[in-house]
């Protein structure tokens, strides 16, 4: 999804570094008119590699952030068959609000957010038909706000 947020953002002539968190020094980070973060949900939440990037981070106050995760589809139990309700699912979904309470404590300004989901099937991918339009949203949404 990173490199489709690339590709979509130079199409609008705007240059996007692309790095994982291991790879990235939290305390020095260019600067940029804008941070995207993107993380897996794992159990229901980031994993601790990001959250930890994202304790760690030096940023200043005010900077524009955009988040974006993945997500597994909604599937029916197992033993019951019962869909679970949407209230469910978010309790599930916490990768974003996770992000959010680290990056909001440090005085960012949030332009946007997107989910996209992964198969049920599947721990890894692939993601759900149509995410290049979720993403191509995302995209725009975050244009027309910064």
């Amino acid at each position: 999804m990173a490199e489709e947020i690339k590709r979509l953002m130079a199409a609008h002539g705007i240059e996007v570094f692309v790095h994982h968190v291991n790879d990235a020094e939290p305390k020095g980070l260019p600067t940029a008119d804008l941070f995207i973060f993107g993380s897996p949900t794992h159990f229901g939440k980031a994993p601790g590699n990001v959250v930890r990037f994202l304790k760690k981070l030096d940023l200043p106050p005010g900077t524009k952030y955009a988040v974006f995760a993945t997500c597994s589809a909604a599937r029916p139990d197992r033993k019951t068959g019962r869909m679970p309700t949407e209230d469910e699912l978010e309790k599930l979904r916490r990768t974003i609000p996770m992000m959010d309470e680290q990056l909001s404590a440090k005085g960012m300004k949030k332009l946007a957010e997107m989910k996209v989901f992964v198969q049920p099937e599947q721990m890894k991918g692939p993601l759900e038909e149509g995410w290049q339009e979720i993403v191509k949203t995302f995209v725009a949404r975050v244009l027309e706000r910064t």
